[in-house]
């Protein structure tokens, strides 16, 4: 892959410093747990937050990634683990970026209060190839259902990773990779 030794490694969890030393447009590989949510798992920890109920994981200086993964095959840890629209979530991110969410990997634009989110508390967005979800699979080696099994696909997993490949699409600076500021 060219540009293969311009990435940098993140290890999960993540910390401020971890965050702030990135800029829009470095690429990442990140190694350790990260978590799926997609809509109706984020309504489901902001109520959680807004309840003072405990969360499935701890927020702090956590990685969510927005897929719906498919079933695995066998041998597999995973099915076709591809992002989801990030917008889908803005509802939901500030307040997870306030209670500790330090990265979120999608594809796609954010919102401005996202944003402004991500400047203030010291988190990145991330963006994974769309559409290569067999391909970002493959830097999955193990994912367990940790909460809201009923949501089927969209339920919470655990999902420990090795080198999954994003780029740094928002910044803890405000700047972003998108020409139009990402509106």
């Amino acid at each position: 892959m060219p540009g293969e030794n311009n990435f940098k490694p993140l290890h999960t969890p993540l910390s401020q410093a971890d965050v702030r030393s990135l800029k829009a447009g470095d690429q990442v590989r990140i190694t350790g747990l990260a978590y799926t949510a997609r809509d109706a798992a984020h309504r489901r920890l902001c109520l959680a937050l807004r309840e003072s109920r405990p969360l499935p994981f701890d927020l702090e200086g956590a990685v969510i990634y927005f897929v719906g993964p498919t079933p695995a095959r066998p041998g597999r840890a995973i099915g076709s683990a591809g992002p989801t629209t990030s917008s889908r979530m803005d509802a939901f991110s500030p307040l997870l970026i306030a209670s500790g969410l330090r990265a979120m990997i999608g594809k796609g634009c954010r919102g401005e209060l996202v944003r402004q989110a991500l400047v203030q508390y010291g988190a990145v967005h991330l963006s994974a190839l769309g559409g290569a979800g067999a391909l970002l699979s493959r830097h999955i080696v193990q994912s367990r259902v940790i909460a809201y099994e009923d949501l089927g696909t969209e339920a919470i997993r655990e999902l420990q990773v090795v080198d999954f490949p994003a780029i740094v699409a928002y910044d803890a600076h405000g700047n972003t990779i998108y020409a139009h500021g990402g509106t």
